[in-house]
């Protein structure tokens, strides 16, 4: 997979922020309380960080997809409901609103931006080309 560097802190930037806003949705978090809002931004920054350069190095390293895909997925619909000590109703929403919005963040990068090694493995059309 051939890509540009420079990209990969814009993707961490983009998951960090769409994440923080799921978790402190679906936890109902009030963001004027400094301390919670800090902690989701760090929790978010840390799966998104390694989330996606475990996809991005495991894919250039030749790891199956449903690996360096499926591995950071987890980490998205677990750590935060346990780490935030969310209800079960809360952990059902938030669940829900992650893969809801997953694919909003992946077609804005790889339509919106022509960045196709976003998406790297799924063989879907080009809408650029001619």
């Amino acid at each position: 997979m051939i890509s540009d560097p420079a990209r990969i802190p814009f993707y961490i930037l983009a998951s960090t922020v769409s994440l923080a806003v799921v978790i402190l949705v679906a936890g109902g978090a009030q963001v004027s309380r400094w301390p919670k809002l800090f902690s989701v931004l760090v929790v978010a920054f840390a799966i998104s960080a390694m989330g996606i350069l475990f996809a991005k190095y495991g894919a250039n390293f030749g790891l199956p997809w449903w690996i360096y895909y499926t591995v950071p997925m987890l980490a998205t619909v677990f750590v935060p409901p346990l780490l935030f000590r969310l209800s079960l109703w809360r952990a059902a929403l938030y669940v829900v609103m992650a893969f809801a919005t997953a694919p909003f963040i992946h077609a804005a990068f790889y339509y919106g931006l022509g960045w196709g090694d976003y998406m790297p493995f799924l063989g879907l059309p080009d809408l650029q080309a001619r």
